[in-house]
Parts: C-alpha cells; sequence; structure tokens
C-alpha cells in the first residue's frame, strides 16, 4: 500500500518534537551555565553558556528547516520544499563556527589579562551540563538517523558540541584549582580548545548538508536497491541508469529501464507504472520515480 500524504510528513513531525525539547533543555542550560560562570569567575563556563544561547537560536533554525521542508508541493515548488531541510543545517554548521570564533577570542583575551581562578562550584555544574547534553545528543542523532535528516543531525552534533565544551572547562577548572597561583587561565586555554573542536563539529555539519544540495548520490545501498526492486517487475529486461537524490527526508528516483523493443507504447507504458509502485511500496522514504523505457 502507498504511503499517503501524512505519513509522508510523519518524520519531521519526530524531527519536530526532538529539536522542541532541545530548545527548552538548551534555555534552561545558558540560564545555569551563565549565573554559575560569572559567580564562579570561570570564562569557560560563561563561555558555555554563550554556545548555549547560541543552541537556542540554531535549534529554531532548524525548528524552521523541518517545518518548511515537510510542506506539500505547490504551483511554485512541485517537487516540494525538501532543501530547506539541508539550508537550515548549513546555517547551523555557519553559526557554531561563528559562535567558536566568539569563544576564541574572548579566550585569548583573558589569557592575556591576569584574573583570579574559578570557583570550586562551578564543576557540579559543569559535570550536570555534561551528563544532560550528552544525553540530549544521542536522543536527537538517533531521531536525525531514523528520519535521515542532516539538520537533525547539525542540532545533535550542536548539544555534543555543548558536552565537549563543558568537558573541556571541566578539566581546565581542575588545572586551575588543584595548581593554584600560575593556573588561573587553564579554564581559558580549555575554552580556546573547545573552539577549535567546535570548528571540526561544524565542516562534519557542514559537509553532509552541501552535498545534499548538491544532488550528490546518497550513500548506502539504496540505488541498488532500486534496481534489484526494479529487475522484479515483469517485462523489465534489465537497467540502463538509476540516479537518486535527497530532497529532505525523501528521494527522488530517475530509472532508466530495458523492455523489448517490439512491445507496444501502451504495454511499455504500463511497466513504466508498474516499476515506479514497485519501488514506491518496498521503499517508503522513496517519495517518486520516474521511469524512462529503453528498447532492447
Amino acid at each position: 500500500m502507498l504511503l499517503n500524504e501524512s505519513e509522508k510528513i510523519h518524520p519531521s513531525r519526530k524531527g519536530l518534537k526532538s529539536t522542541i525539547i532541545g530548545i527548552l533543555l538548551n534555555a534552561l542550560l545558558a540560564i545555569i551555565k551563565g549565573v554559575a560562570g560569572v559567580l564562579g569567575n570561570s570564562y569557560a563556563l560563561v563561555a558555555d553558556a554563550i554556545e548555549s544561547s547560541f543552541d537556542i537560536f540554531t535549534s529554531f533554525i532548524t525548528w524552521v528547516g523541518l517545518k518548511t521542508a515537510s510542506k506539500a508541493p505547490d504551483e511554485d515548488h512541485p517537487y516540494g520544499h525538501g532543501k530547506a531541510e539541508p539550508l537550515a543545517a548549513m546555517v547551523v554548521s555557519l553559526s557554531l563556527i561563528a559562535a567558536a570564533i566568539l569563544i576564541a577570542i574572548q579566550s585569548i583575551e583573558n589569557i592575556r589579562t591576569p584574573h583570579d581562578p574559578p570557583a570550586a562550584f562551578t564543576l557540579v555544574v559543569l559535570a550536570l551540563v555534561v551528563a544532560v547534553k550528552e544525553g540530549l545528543f544521542r536522543f536527537v542523532h538517533k531521531v536525525g538517523d531514523e528520519v535521515a535528516s542532516n539538520a537533525v543531525k547539525a542540532d545533535a552534533w550542536h548539544h555534543r558540541s555543548d558536552a565537549i565544551t563543558s568537558a573541556t572547562a571541566f578539566i581546565g577548572i581542575t588545572i586551575a584549582l588543584i595548581g593554584g597561583k600560575g593556573y588561573e587561565s587553564a579554564d581559558d586555554y580549555a575554552a580556546l580548545i573547545a573552539s577549535v573542536i567546535i570548528v571540526f563539529n561544524a565542516y562534519r555539519i557542514f559537509m553532509p548538508s552541501f552535498a545534499e544540495i548538491m544532488d550528490k548520490a546518497p550513500d548506502g545501498r539504496l540505488v541498488e536497491e532500486v534496481k534489484e526492486i526494479a529487475l522484479t517487475v515483469k517485462g523489465v529486461q534489465g537497467i540502463d541508469k538509476c540516479f537518486v537524490r535527497k530532497m529532505g527526508f525523501e528521494y527522488f528516483v530517475d530509472i532508466h529501464v530495458i523492455v523489448d523493443g517490439s512491445l507496444s507504447v501502451r504495454t511499455g507504458h504500463d511497466i513504466a507504472h508498474s516499476v515506479k509502485n514497485a519501488v514506491l511500496q518496498a521503499k517508503p522514504t522513496v517519495y517518486d520515480v520516474l521511469t524512462h523505457i529503453e528498447p532492447a
């Protein structure tokens, strides 16, 4: 049975739910880390709060991208609005880089300016943050895998970056407290290291999204599976070409099948529709199939 429209947009609803959960948790953590960082004299924790604030913005961008990508095709967008999803992921990755640059600049400034060491209670806050953000990363990334969404995965990596930033801050503050005089800037160095890690993660987010925008062939066995399905259709003698491109949560297939050259146009037309229906029934993530008939 072919999927109806409501079933096709179901993946976006899962992604939207995980994004909203992330926004709410980020807002709470940003406040906790910001207050603790100021009171505890830890710029690494303040930097962490800054990133959480960026996470709220980028999660909202993800939410908008998912909402737009889930819209049905219309007269102006006959292929749907799926490209909004990787575009959102690219915006998220660029925002990550911007946050990393801000953190790096302030970290260098703090390293050059003598200051008191952070308070010990900030370690408790950071330990809590690492646990929450790592758990959130695993939850959101699992959703991203389930719905095959680069935007949701990008949102997940934002949470992992936050966990990494908090972990490096924890190490830096611990060194500052144990080392005593002369080690006051350890947490600033930790924030600087975290900014480099954030840039690396941003690159990991950007490239798959850019590839999707450029209609790169999807990884995995999807193309081969589509060919195998088409070959099971009565009248199909072989496959000449098969192209697959991702559009948001779904895939569009262009396939050239080889049939007996003496068949009538109507019979060839029926075979083409049979190929399309077979692929759509077997692969729910495929939105449409354009079948071209090649005479043997």
